[in-house]
């Protein structure tokens, strides 16, 4: 019996990964609390996402236990052993501005808990394909240190950097940055990761992602910005802009582009690798054009507050190469536009926001 282990298994990703690794044949155990809850609020609640896991996926079971119980976490791989071939990793606090609020609970999700899975692993399936979400703010704010051009409508690279035609790559340094708290406690896990990999030879593999999004993301203001700013469109919502004149420019990838590159890394593993990952230069936007497209798809002109001050540690201009991952393996490519991404989460939430208004 293959098993794959999947955390965060309610979240946009990891129910994502469930439902494809369940469609390959594998039993799927989740690990979920619905963190989302506590650090958003009812609107980020994954439980409803949960629930459709559980109707739609006959070989999935879930426990509900928190990634920082050492205990708890190697129980459930002592249980299954060996019989775990993948481990997917998504859980995490992922939000710039709460991590401030709580660093403590902040660093003990997203490092601690990082560091209780491998560990586990190690001890338990050592030959378990480990595949670790990490994230594009490990980088910090080095991306603004990049030669930039105000357009009209977004912060453009100057044509002649060598990162202008494909996006950044993973030699981009991670230190001498302010990278938020949340990204300092996502560097940790990532480096961990990484040695785990290296040291102890697993098979890990870490995908450093810039916006993660489609249409079972629970959007709430403080996470998952595409979706939340179609659900403001939808429901006639307020939405804040941070700073950098609204110009600020993200790729986003959609959650099963991104999933069906972790099907093909489990295939063909290799120890400690990383990737950038992301809509690259063939899905991005910055936030003024999101906005535009939003209302355009929505059928009206969204409400918006421009706030001067930028969150600390916030990218201005982010676009990922992945055209590593691409050549390690060929075949794969991301397959949905920002336009087409947001057409999808308006189609698939219209009436449910507009109904519920969560």
């Amino acid at each position: 019996m293959k098993i794959a282990l999947v955390t965060g298994a309610a979240g946009l990703i990891g129910s994502e990964s469930v439902r494809l690794f369940h469609a390959k044949g594998f039993h799927v155990i989740g690990i979920d609390n619905d963190m989302r809850k506590y650090f958003f609020g009812a609107e980020g609640s994954t439980q409803e996402s949960l629930r459709e896991l559980k109707n739609e996926c006959a070989n999935f079971i879930n426990h509900e236990i928190d990634i920082r119980d050492t205990a708890a976490v190697s129980s459930i791989f002592s249980e299954h052993n060996r019989d775990i071939d993948v481990v997917i990793h998504n859980a995490a606090q992922p939000s710039h501005d709460w991590a401030a609020r709580e660093p403590h609970t902040d660093f003990g999700i997203n490092a601690v808990g990082t560091l209780n899975l491998l560990e586990a692993a190690r001890q338990h399936c050592p030959q378990a394909v480990f595949i670790f979400v990490s994230t594009n703010k490990v980088y910090g704010d080095t991306p603004n240190r990049l030669p930039l051009q105000e357009l009209e409508t977004r912060w453009e690279l100057d044509p002649k950097h060598p990162y202008f035609k494909k996006g950044i790559d993973e030699s981009m340094s991670l230190d001498q940055c302010t990278h938020s708290v949340f990204g300092a406690s996502k560097v940790a896990a990532d480096i961990m990761v990484q040695e785990y990999g290296r040291y102890f030879g697993m098979k890990t593999g870490l995908f450093r992602c810039g916006c993660l999004t489609g249409p079972r993301h629970a959007a709430a203001e403080l996470h998952g910005y595409l979706a939340y700013l179609m659900k403001c469109a939808i429901l006639d919502r307020e939405y804040q802009i941070f700073g950098y004149r609204g110009k600020q420019v993200r790729d986003n990838i959609h959650s099963l582009d991104l999933v069906n590159g972790f099907y093909r890394f489990y295939q063909k593993p290799r120890c400690g690798e990383v990737y950038n990952m992301g809509g690259s230069r063939f899905s991005h936007c910055s936030m003024m054009e999101a906005v535009q497209l939003c209302g355009k798809i929505a059928g009206r002109n969204m409400k918006t507050v421009y706030l001067e001050k930028n969150r600390i540690g916030d990218h201005i201009w982010w676009v990922s190469d992945v055209s590593k991952f691409s050549s390690h393996y060929p075949g794969w490519s991301v397959t949905k536009s920002t336009e087409d991404i947001l057409k999808e989460i308006f189609r698939c939430n219209k009436d449910r926001w507009a109904k519920t208004g969560t």
